[in-house]
């Protein structure tokens, strides 16, 4: 019968009592700048808010504006999807089914008879398809409803012209994502929304996430997506894990590396949302900050209506404000970029 110390467990209870204290403190008192920065800008983000942090698989901070909007709430993220279509995209080049320089035309003959045959999945990840498209085309296109998404991207097909050779300038638009989803339809003679209800969201545990079109019509990859800060923070896990999610693994580690790329850089842009200036592209997503060596280390993909998610690989975090409405109409880089260094500060560390 082994005897224990009285004082030996009275040693042992203090030392927890003390970690304990000073994990509270981390989890509260570091990210007070961050709670000022949320605070002070709730009107530029619509309203309501989740803010999320997970590191080593667990959430060091959450704040949400309201008791109504939470973070099992599911609100419209637009163009912050584009990452998990890119993610959804290297699970087919991971099994050999398509490759990230395949022409479009290979699978939708449409686009060569319209003088779009070079285009790549690599362009329409990359907003570099050359395209034609501008704010009178865009408004006309958003008051219309397809009855599917072949429908409306055999449209960008033969009603739009080209404006510049594919792969030679940065344009952003939401036809790129739309064609490649439309792609991986025609390669599995699945819908997208099974496909990535299969693939992406189902593994992940996003139960709350779908890309259903709310207003009916046409599924829209690129603009019509829902999820909740839950939801998308488990993807941003799996990308932090190389590919893997509580022990499964959804991409290959060369996938993610892929994803996470700087892509065509030396391009000219030729347009870009304010709040994405300044970054280079990846796969779906956009490279705010880089390593030592000049890989890719801070990514995200902000979406126009206020929702960010992003991650930083040296830090070890991944993070996510979503919004419950569409943001004000402010320019809001210099917002995101503060949010994004105030939790780097707050979690410590960084590259080497």
């Amino acid at each position: 019968m082994s005897y224990k110390s009285p004082l030996n467990c009275r040693r042992f209870s203090l030392f927890t009592l003390i970690l304990l204290i000073c994990l509270h403190g981390f989890s509260q008192s570091s990210f007070d700048a961050v709670d000022q920065l949320l605070k002070q800008n709730q009107k530029a983000f619509g309203g309501g808010y989740v803010m999320l942090v997970v590191k080593d698989g667990k959430v060091i901070y959450q704040k949400q504006a309201n008791q109504d909007f939470t973070a099992k709430s599911p609100a419209p993220i637009a163009g912050a999807a584009n990452w998990m279509t890119a993610a959804l995209v290297m699970t087919f080049v991971d099994e050999g089914k398509l490759s990230l320089d395949d022409k479009v035309t290979q699978y939708i003959p449409l686009f060569g008879k319209y003088m779009k045959g070079y285009i790549t999945i690599r362009n329409c990840l990359t907003h570099t398809t050359g395209i034609k498209t501008d704010q009178s085309v865009t408004s006309v296109l958003a008051k219309q409803k397809f009855e599917t998404l072949e429908d409306m991207v055999n449209t960008y097909a033969n009603k739009h012209d080209i404006a510049t050779n594919p792969g030679t300038e940065f344009f952003y638009s939401n036809l790129g994502p739309n064609i490649v989803a439309r792609v991986l339809e025609v390669v599995s003679k699945k819908s997208f929304e099974r496909l990535i209800r299969e693939r992406i969201t189902g593994p992940l545990k996003m139960r709350g996430t779908n890309f259903a079109n709310q207003d009916g019509g046409a599924t829209n990859p690129s603009g019509g997506a829902q999820s909740t800060a839950n939801d998308y923070i488990n993807f941003l896990t799996m990308l932090l894990n190389k590919g893997t999610f509580e022990g499964k693994r959804i991409l290959s580690e060369k996938a993610v590396e892929q994803l996470e790329t700087s892509q065509l850089a030396e391009l000219p842009i030729k347009y870009l949302p304010r709040e994405l200036t300044g970054v280079r592209f990846g796969l779906g997503n956009y490279i705010s900050g880089t390593n030592s060596t000049g890989g890719s280390a801070i990514l995200g993909c902000p979406n126009l209506l206020g929702t960010a998610p992003f991650l930083d690989k040296c830090r070890g975090y991944a993070a996510i404000l979503i919004t419950e409405k569409p943001a004000a109409a402010i320019e809001k880089k210099p917002i995101y970029q503060s949010l994004v260094n105030l939790v780097g500060e707050a979690v410590g560390g960084g590259c080497q």
